[in-house]
């Protein structure tokens, strides 16, 4: 029987209106959330997500998308610090890479898996301390919640409808109950929510 330490499973994403983690026209259609991504309400929620985490969790997209830019934040000296403080964590932090078609880690203190997001999770909750982050990787949230294995949302709710994409909410999903622990809302509407489920 596997033994689990007190380690919280939370998760950060940046949603619309609508639901949607990115627009219609795939990935890169990020339009209705990069205008509220480097606002002070934004940069003061980044923060938040990582300063108790210890293992960040990233789909593969994410893990090759990030090692594009964040490293040179990290290096940057005239990056906001907030910027560069998520940087330089998230370059030094044990990564965890859901794969299944890498054959090498794209980072230095990269684990790649190929196996389902909730047991590698209660692996990594076996063992351990300090929070375990899934980082704006929507494919592995969406699997958590369906496997209802979140403890804590970071969500950046931005103040547009897509109309179209992906949504982080989908139907089917098991019913739960969330406790808002954080709210702020910045000047552009953009709004900063934590919650906690309630067991």
């Amino acid at each position: 029987m596997t033994t689990m330490t007190d380690r919280k499973v939370t998760a950060n994403l940046s949603i619309t209106l609508d639901g949607r983690y990115h627009g219609p026209a795939g990935p890169a259609d990020m339009g209705a959330i990069v205008t509220y991504a480097m606002t002070d309400v934004a940069r003061r929620h980044l923060t938040r997500i990582w300063e108790g985490a210890t293992t960040a969790v990233l789909g593969r997209r994410n893990a090759e998308g990030f090692l594009g830019f964040w490293p040179t934040v990290a290096a940057d000296e005239n990056a906001d610090p907030r910027d560069r403080g998520y940087a330089k964590w998230l370059v030094d932090v044990e990564k965890v890479v859901f794969s299944t078609t890498l054959t090498e880690a794209p980072w230095e203190r990269t684990r790649l898996v190929n196996a389902p997001a909730a047991d590698v999770v209660a692996e990594l909750k076996a063992s351990g301390s300090g929070e375990i982050l899934v980082n704006s990787s929507a494919s592995v949230i969406k699997a958590l919640l369906e496997a209802d294995a979140l403890d804590r949302l970071y969500l950046m709710v931005c103040p547009e409808i897509a109309g179209g994409g992906p949504r982080l909410f989908d139907d089917g999903l098991p019913a739960s109950k969330w406790r808002l622990t954080h709210h702020e809302t910045g000047e552009l509407g953009e709004t900063a929510v934590v919650y906690d489920r309630v067991r």
